[in-house]
Order: C-alpha cells, then sequence, then structure tokens
C-alpha cells in the first residue's frame, strides 16, 4: 500500500495520554502533557462515620495519590455530591482547614451517591510548568502550553421554585460575571453543568426543565461562542456541551469552564452524533425553545485533543429507548457515547487522526434515576468503562422515561498515516 491510498486506520500506534489506577479510597486517571501532568480522582470514602470523619477520609485518599505523582500536584477544581445538603457547611470547614489559602473551586451538589456515602468527591489537579491564579473566590485559572484555563463554580441559587426562569438568567450573569473578572467571556465557555432540583416537576404549563431550556436560549442569543477558533467546516451551531441533570429539592447549582488562548493552533470542533438528532433541533414536545448544547465539544490542541462529552442517554434520533429497562437503557448509553467519540465520528468532523474507544476516558460520571438500578448499571458500565473512574450519584433525569444519564472527558493524541 502506498502513501496516498493509507488513511487513519494505518497510523502508527502512539502513547496515550490518559492511564487509569485504582488506590485505597479513589479512583484516578493520570493524563501526561509531557513537562505538565494533569491528575483527575474519584474518592469516596469506605467508612460510615460522621460526614467530617468522611470528608477527611476522602481527601486522605486524594492526597495518598497526588504524592505518588512525578510533578508536585496542586488541586484546582472539585464537585462534591453530597447525600444531605445540611452537611455541605461541614465540608466548608474540613476544606478550609485541608486546603488553606489554596481552597480550589468548588461545586456542592446534592446528589446522594449510590453507594450510601455521606459524599463523593471529583477532583482535578495540575503539576509541573503551570501556572496557576485565584483571580477571586471559586475562579481558578490554570495556564500552560500558551493555554489558559478557567475554572468557574459553586453558583448556587437555593430558591427557585416558581421562578426557574428567573433565576436560571441570574445564574448565567454571575458565571459570566465571575468569567470577565478573570479576563476572559463567555464566549470562550466550552463546557456548562447545570443541577436543578426537582428538574421534571411543573412550573406554570410548562416541566422546570423546559424553563431553564428558555433562560439558557435567551442568555446564549447574543453570543457567538468560538471566540475565532472553530475549526473549518463547522456548518451547524455552536453552543459549549452540558450537562443539565436534576437534584434534591429546589435549588439550581451551575459551574463552567473556559478556554482563551493566542496559540492559532488551538481550534474547536462542536461535535455530533449520527446516531442522534441535535439537541438544539429538537421538536417543540420535549422543550418549546430546545436546550442550547452540543452533544461534545472537542477542543484541537496542536498534537491533541480534549473531548468534553455532554450529557448522555438512551435516546436515539430524539426519541427514548427501552423504556422502563435500565440494563438496556445503559447499554444504549454507553453505546451513544462510543460512536460519538469515535475516530470515525471525529473525521466525518474534519479531525482525522483522532479517536477514543469508551474505555480510553479520563472519567465518567453516573447518574441514576432510581437506587434500585444501581447495581445492574455498575455491572454494565464495569464491563465497557473497564478501568476508567467512575462516580454514581442518584439524580433525576430531565425526562420522565429516562432512567440513566452519563457524561465524560477525553485527553486523545492525534495519529497520522505514515
Amino acid at each position: 500500500m502506498n502513501n496516498k491510498s493509507c488513511n487513519v486506520s494505518c497510523a502508527a500506534p502512539v502513547r496515550k495520554l490518559v492511564r487509569q489506577h485504582r488506590a485505597r479510597g479513589a479512583q484516578y486517571a493520570v493524563i501526561d502533557l509531557g513537562d505538565v501532568t494533569r491528575v483527575v480522582l474519584m474518592a469516596t470514602p469506605a467508612g460510615r462515620g460522621p460526614v467530617r470523619a468522611q470528608a477527611e477520609e476522602a481527601l486522605r485518599a486524594i492526597g495518598a495519590v497526588l504524592k505518588r505523582q512525578r510533578h508536585p500536584q496542586t488541586v484546582t477544581v472539585q464537585a462534591v455530591f453530597l447525600k444531605n445538603a445540611k452537611d455541605q457547611a461541614v465540608c466548608e470547614r474540613v476544606f478550609a482547614e485541608h486546603f488553606g489559602d489554596q481552597l480550589p473551586v468548588t461545586t456542592y451538589v446534592w446528589q446522594p451517591p449510590c453507594d450510601g456515602s455521606a459524599l463523593a468527591i471529583e477532583a482535578w489537579s495540575v503539576g509541573g510548568n503551570a501556572h496557576i491564579e485565584r483571580p477571586l473566590r471559586n475562579v481558578v485559572t490554570v495556564t500552560y502550553k500558551g493555554i489558559t484555563w478557567t475554572y468557574c463554580g459553586g453558583v448556587s441559587l437555593e430558591r427557585t421554585k416558581g421562578r426557574v426562569h428567573r433565576e436560571s438568567l441570574n445564574g448565567f450573569w454571575q458565571l459570566e460575571t465571575m468569567l470577565k473578572k478573570a479576563g476572559v467571556g463567555f464566549d470562550h465557555v466550552v463546557r456548562t453543568w447545570l443541577y436543578l432540583g426537582h428538574i421534571t416537576g411543573p412550573e406554570g404549563d410548562l416541566e422546570r426543565y423546559m424553563e431553564l431550556n428558555r433562560a439558557r436560549t435567551d442568555f446564549y442569543r447574543r453570543i457567538r461562542f468560538g471566540h475565532g477558533h472553530l475549526m473549518p467546516r463547522v456548518e451547524r451551531a455552536v453552543y459549549p456541551a452540558s450537562t443539565g441533570i436534576g437534584m434534591k429539592g429546589h435549588g439550581l447549582v451551575m459551574s463552567a469552564t473556559a478556554v482563551d488562548t493566542a496559540r492559532k493552533d488551538v481550534m474547536w470542533a462542536p461535535l455530533e452524533n449520527p446516531l442522534q438528532t441535535p439537541v438544539y433541533e429538537y421538536e417543540r414536545v420535549y422543550s418549546p425553545k430546545s436546550p442550547k448544547f452540543v452533544r461534545a465539544m472537542a477542543s484541537v490542541m496542536g498534537d491533541y485533543v480534549t473531548m468534553w462529552v455532554s450529557g448522555t442517554a438512551s435516546i436515539v434520533n430524539s426519541k427514548t429507548q427501552h423504556v422502563g429497562d435500565p440494563r438496556l437503557q445503559t447499554e444504549q448509553t454507553i453505546d451513544n457515547i462510543e460512536q460519538l467519540i469515535s475516530r470515525e465520528n471525529l473525521a466525518s468532523h474534519g479531525l482525522r487522526g483522532a479517536g477514543a474507544a469508551v474505555s480510553d476516558l479520563a472519567r465518567v460520571r453516573v447518574y441514576v434515576k432510581r437506587p434500585q438500578d444501581y447495581r445492574v448499571c455498575r455491572e454494565v458500565c464495569a464491563r465497557r468503562f473497564k478501568k476508567v473512574p467512575i462516580v454514581y450519584t442518584v439524580a433525576d433525569v430531565c425526562r420522565s422515561d429516562l432512567l440513566v444519564e452519563m457524561e465524560g472527558v477525553a485527553f486523545v493524541r492525534r495519529s497520522f498515516a505514515r
């Protein structure tokens, strides 16, 4: 076979960016970027004592892992999933004592861990040739290789009952203000997380999630995402990747990640799935104003690609599949992610030489609607994702007939034909 006829399937093997591991009290993945190392950890305490003891146990597990890395690590951002909302105050004190003035961006979510623990932590750290700044509370910037990542979180609106649209707009404005103070515009946002209490409950003539979608549509109307870094051939709408998922109570919690750079070889590619209708093109029956996000956002940074996979469920085209069957819904959800991040799908979006298997993901969050479905869901995920770090929480999904939702992130090198 000559060079002209060779395609990406004959590319030389390349070293993986991500290695997954298990440790006592934590699952974690190490992303090796040469002179920079990133680590993502899922820590769930084994003990069932007071929440303070469980939080301290999780922090010890995280610290033990980070001490073993070749670059000294700093935790920059974390999501804390709580069994009881009243435990947040205790956790805040524990984290303040542990981190001091190096407190990471912290978002508390009222989603009980499926294993019965008082909390579960997803933490991200960075080490090596990276510069970290904390311009204000719950905002941190991490700069390496000419790219600045800005993380902001902890936006919490506690009383949204009967006013989801107004409070959602308020939350987006707060995120925009936080980003602006860090020197970055909302048009740089590549990923958002929206946790809405009683997500499928009624609000006027609509559901609460529909009102959240209305607010997101109204807020995004003035924003042109991509900021001059879009890949060629982008012909569809451009929005951040996102997860819109339920939690207990009637509150709303929001967080976001933005990317800024002057590098010309950094480009964004919004990804859609050939198995699914783009959510922003959904029929009005699902939401009078459709959800404004893409199935995944790929950021091409030189010779590697980061893919943020949005909240994904058992949907083909726009229809729910396998109603009432948690096993088949879990399988279909993973099938959808597998297709979305595949080499073939990325090539169809102009990203030849990139792609991943589901077992290559750096981390996965699994949201399970019914606690009794946890066991079967976990069995399927263990088989399909293998060693990928996973956190399982109990959370309502945006449709009454959906039983599970997942999201993830992948870091992959590009490889090309010889």
